[in-house]
């Protein structure tokens, strides 16, 4: 059970989040360069075929962003948002507070959480 998450950006997929939206957002716009060329050559197939090109990549830029984990779409260098789980958190407490009722330290208790944690996360 873990606490908190971050969702770690790499992967083992060769080309990452920030990149595929960086692509989509590249055809959203050339697409969008294509419309308005085949409606200046006044070729509506060709203006019609880029607009679905468009809609495509927008639906795809949607989807990345809606997938992607927290922290995959943040700039390189800034850290992935942490997610705590209330449910977890609460149970957590609960136990703390059962080990406390025991006879345990409490700070000592808390520390070997903390430590745990730590541990947790270089994983």
């Amino acid at each position: 059970m873990e606490l908190v998450t971050s969702d770690s950006t790499n992967s083992a997929s060769p080309i990452g989040p920030r990149a595929i939206r960086r692509i989509v957002i590249l055809v959203f716009v050339l697409g969008i360069g294509g419309m308005i060329a085949g409606s200046i050559l006044d070729s509506n197939g060709f203006a019609i075929t880029f607009g679905l090109i468009t809609a495509v990549a927008a639906l795809a830029l949607v989807l990345v962003t809606q997938v992607s984990p927290p922290g995959a779409l943040a700039k390189p260098g800034e850290s992935a948002p942490l997610v705590v789980d209330e449910r977890l958190a609460a149970d957590l407490e609960s136990r703390i507070d059962a080990l406390v009722a025991e006879g345990a330290d409490e700070t000592q208790v808390r520390k070997l959480v903390g430590r745990a944690i730590e541990l947790g996360r270089q994983q």
